[in-house]
């Protein structure tokens, strides 16, 4: 090539080495999904906070809630970024403990080793069903032993005026009401107000509620898989419906119950299950438990 020809190519275009670009490509570091660390999905820019770390149908996932309290589920590994930089999520792993390590059950309370159930108290609790009753055995049933409460069901609230007129609540025998879909204005809430207005009720009985048509929908849909239980039309049953979004048989009876329990075992504690619930559960409970003064 002629000296005074320019050559833009250089002697050697393998003498630099590989282009520049890639060898500022950032390398994803390493990084445990501990809870409250601000991570971005990269694929769909969803950011948020991590909420938890958890095992679903085999695959570890780990759940962000944004700014306005939307919280979606991603495959933990790479795929996410912390101030613009590519990281790889791993499950954190667990401080070894420094001192004495206190058990906890299902509720959060202190699981009393060895404890044997107290004589049943005259005070019960009652729910509507027996999908609230396994709910709330599951989740605090080592609390209601301790305590000697006794969950009845009540299959459904239509004549529950006149059970609690029955059951004669008194200073040494309240009585606490878990109702499905207390919201203002629904057939609950009439049925509610007639139980406060009974003679006796008054400082022994107490009528609370969740917001959801069924139990179900209390358990957090992230538990199977789902970003939010689905909105059943007027008329459809709760139950199928919610049965036909996650694609499982629906067709009878002894379907919706294999249902439920696929539901309930997902359910590990109180924080599978939305303040909504846990909240009056425990409130039922101190309710119960005060002693006559």
């Amino acid at each position: 090539m002629p000296a005074n020809f320019p050559d833009r190519y250089g002697r050697d275009v393998l003498s630099a080495g590989p282009p520049a670009h890639h060898r500022r490509r950032p390398v994803a570091q390493e990084v445990p999904a501990r809870r409250d660390l601000v991570v971005e999905e990269a694929s769909t820019g969803f950011t948020g906070a991590i909420t938890r770390v958890e095992k679903i149908a085999g695959e570890l996932v780990v759940e962000l809630e944004d700014g306005r309290g939307v919280r979606r589920t991603f495959p933990l590994g790479p795929g996410f970024m912390i101030d613009g930089k590519p990281v790889v999520l791993h499950r954190p792993v667990a401080a070894a403990p420094t001192g004495p390590v206190r058990r906890r059950s299902a509720s959060g309370s202190v699981f009393v080793e060895g404890a044997k159930a107290r004589t049943a108290r005259a005070s019960r609790i009652w729910v509507e069903g027996t999908h609230d009753a396994e709910l709330v055995q599951k989740v605090w049933g080592h609390d209601l032993r301790i305590e000697g409460i006794v969950v009845e069901q009540l299959e459904g609230a239509d004549n529950l005026t006149e059970r609690v007129r029955e059951f004669g609540p008194s200073p040494d025998r309240r009585l606490g009401i878990l109702v499905d879909h207390l919201v203002k204005g629904s057939k609950e809430s009439r049925i509610a107000a007639e139980v406060m207005a009974l003679p006796g009720a008054r400082g022994n009985v107490t009528v609370v509620g969740h917001p959801y048509v069924d139990v179900w929908q209390a358990v957090k849909p992230a538990r199977v898989g789902l970003r939010e239980w689905p909105h059943v039309p007027k008329g459809t049953d709760i139950k199928v419906g919610s049965l036909a979004a996650l694609g499982w048989p629906r067709a009878d009876k002894a379907d919706i119950g294999l249902g439920w329990k696929r539901i309930l075992s997902t359910v590990r504690s109180y924080a599978d299950v939305e303040p909504t619930l846990s909240g009056r559960i425990e409130e039922l409970i101190d309710f119960v438990t005060v002693d006559p003064s």
